[in-house]
């Protein structure tokens, strides 16, 4: 094994979880790896989902998930300030839409606070109205909870992402993990050999972070099998001029099958509605459906009246990765030394993920025993949001940059320099949608129907070895440019 790198930690997924522990790992003096199947980070469960920072009143009290809930809550406004990712501390109503419910939504009230959630308390109707002129009219309480929030998932992971990997933490792409075993390392110390696609790596500790394949991952190393089923959620997004519809996460009562539809401003000042909850199969079946979005406009009728759906500009479903004891499953794995699972991370899974980070490095810190890394930075340089700025500060980015005056995507107002910038970071933009993630262009009305030819062309100045013809909208399987619209017969090319 002479000559072959041996990581300290090899992390296998690169949604929320997997880079807010590669960040957390990069605080330690070591080798590190993040092995992501998909083309970029946030390419799975991290990127379809209610962008909810729940304040932690849901999770049954004693779980790892409440306590990670009410831990990551905490961590995260710190964590925006360091790593300059939106999150907006709007607060939730858990609303109840009939008085035999009422008993429900008062022992939701007394496990919020059994599990050390702030400032709850139940307002009545005359407040609910106050709070939210467009609450149902059979509502007649509501569980309000303050430090509820939303956030960016694409930007909060790309952030974690960028600061993991300045602080020295390596990622891979395309790289799809097909075996898991022990191995015997320099030394004859034990460790695990790691293969995706035509590559071998080796480590001393291997992380399960793959979202819904994480059973998978964790059946090769384990005869304790472990199952994840697809939970699939259907939601519709609106236009930001519906964005004030509601100004806080309105929740129905939870169920077996969790919180229900919601309805809730984004960062980004649109609404978002859903989302619906089957449990499916296919690890990739995030098709919508017209019976799911169907469910998603009836249900959510039942807590916000009159939302305006004919402002809706595009609808997208996203795969929750649940396991049975809908627990949070984080440690080692009997008889693997040296392997954990991070698995079964569904709502609250976003919240917790500061919280998750934290958990896992620390476990896998256990077994490696690093020193501290003395050089470690916590502060990220963001991509400016035009949007969220003054008009003197666009002014002055323009003055230091004239390419953040020349806008590409009008309906989501992001510039040239955004988009340039997203390419250049490290891991940065490789197709339409890592620029997506990171500038929010292609997420308005239109819905990337003006501003895609120019981001291409972005994308092949600024990518090295990217010809127009091979950018696609997210990695293989998805190019843009099938062919040109005109050429000569002796073959030259005309644009």
């Amino acid at each position: 094994m002479d000559g072959t790198t041996i990581y300290d930690a090899l992390v296998i997924g690169a949604g929320v979880s997997g880079c807010s522990i590669a960040r957390e790992l990069s605080r330690l003096d070591g080798r590190f790896l993040v092995l992501e199947a998909e083309d970029d980070v946030c390419a799975g469960t991290s990127k379809a989902n209610s962008a909810i920072v729940h304040a932690g009143f849901d999770a049954k009290t004693g779980t790892l998930m409440a306590k990670l809930n009410v831990e990551g809550n905490a961590l995260f406004p710190q964590l925006a300030r360091e790593l300059g990712f939106a999150f907006d501390r709007i607060g939730s109503l858990v609303v109840c839409t009939r008085q035999e419910d009422m008993p429900a939504l008062e022992a939701l009230l007394e496990r919020g606070r059994a599990n050390g959630v702030p400032e709850l308390r139940i307002v009545g109707r005359e407040e609910l109205v106050r709070m939210e002129p467009n609450i149902a009219d059979g509502a007649v309480a509501a569980l309000w909870a303050p430090t509820a929030g939303i956030c960016d998932p694409f930007a909060l992971t790309a952030a974690l992402a960028e600061s993991a990997a300045t602080n020295g933490v390596r990622f891979r792409f395309n790289a799809r993990v097909t075996a898991v075993g022990p191995a015997t390392l320099s030394g004859g110390a034990p460790g695990w050999k790691v293969t995706a696609g035509n590559a071998t790596f080796f480590s001393r500790v291997v992380i399960n972070a793959a979202g819904v394949y994480a059973d998978q991952i964790h059946n090769m190393v384990s005869a304790d099998t472990l199952t994840i089923t697809p939970r699939r959620g259907e939601y519709e997004l609106l236009d930001t001029t519906a964005g004030s519809h509601v100004r806080h996460t309105v929740f129905m009562l939870p169920t077996k099958m969790g919180k229900g539809v919601l309805v809730t401003p984004t960062v980004h000042g649109n609404l978002l509605v859903g989302p619906t909850a089957d449990d499916i199969e296919d690890k990739r079946g995030t098709q919508t459906t017209p019976e799911g979005l169907k469910a998603v406009r009836r249900k959510s009728a039942l807590t916000v009246k009159d939302i305006p759906f004919r402002e809706t500009i595009t609808s997208f479903s996203g795969l929750r990765a649940h396991q049975p004891g809908h627990e949070f499953i984080i440690g080692p794995v009997a008889g693997a030394p040296g392997f954990l699972d991070c698995a079964g991370i569904e709502s609250p899974g976003l919240t917790a993920c500061p919280a998750i980070g934290r958990m896992v490095a620390a476990q896998a810190n256990e077994i490696l025993g690093l020193p501290r890394n003395q050089s470690f930075e916590p502060r990220r340089r963001p991509i400016p949001d035009l949007k969220r700025i003054s008009q003197g500060e666009w002014e002055r980015l323009i003055e230091r940059d004239p390419a953040y005056g020349t806008i590409v995507c009008r309906c989501c107002r992001v510039s040239e320099a955004q988009i340039r910038d997203a390419c250049r970071r490290v891991p940065g933009a490789r197709s339409l949608d890592g620029v997506k993630h990171r500038t929010g262009a292609c997420m308005g009305r239109c819905q990337a129907g003006f501003c895609t030819p120019r981001i291409m062309e972005i994308l092949a100045e600024e990518v090295d070895g990217l010809a127009m013809e091979d950018v696609t909208k997210c990695g293989p399987g998805s190019r843009m440019v099938v062919g040109h619209d005109k050429q000569t017969e002796g073959g030259e090319r005309h644009d």
